[in-house]
């Protein structure tokens, strides 16, 4: 089973970045997890700080993986392109979200993705992807 992993703006700095809300692990050696993990997933991975970019690549892949885990970062709550993206695509879509975005500031309690994505996992650190590639693996 494909599956893409896409991060978003900043998730690129995991490990260096506000480690008190997003920890002190980059994300490269915890994708080496999942794939370890995960031995019947064949994964892809990308990460921009670019909208555009995030949205070619949903283009891209949407119509040939099985699944997607998406963490859209800041684009969350601003980007109803990128929402609109996951909507045209047939691929499901787990939106992940490493710290409690609702225990934050309010403008990050809207999510242009949330209604059109299969679910949306938050608050669990790097363990919210395990738990999206686990649910795709079950679909």
């Amino acid at each position: 089973m494909k599956i893409a992993i896409i991060n978003g703006p900043n998730l690129n700095l995991l490990g260096q970045r506000e480690p008190g809300i997003y920890g002190d692990s980059a994300f490269e050696p915890f994708l080496d997890q999942l794939r370890i993990d995960f031995p019947e997933a064949e994964f892809s991975y990308y990460q921009s700080n670019v909208e555009g970019e995030l949205i070619n690549y949903l283009h891209q892949v949407g119509f040939d993986v099985s699944g997607i885990v998406m963490n859209p970062g800041g684009y969350t709550h601003t980007s109803v392109a990128i929402g609109d993206a996951i909507a045209a695509i047939p691929a499901p879509v787990v939106e992940v979200h490493i710290s409690n975005v609702h225990a934050r500031e309010a403008f990050r309690h809207i999510s242009h993705v949330s209604a059109k994505a299969a679910g949306t996992i938050c608050g669990l650190g790097l363990e919210g992807y395990a738990l999206a590639v686990r649910y795709l693996l079950k679909q």
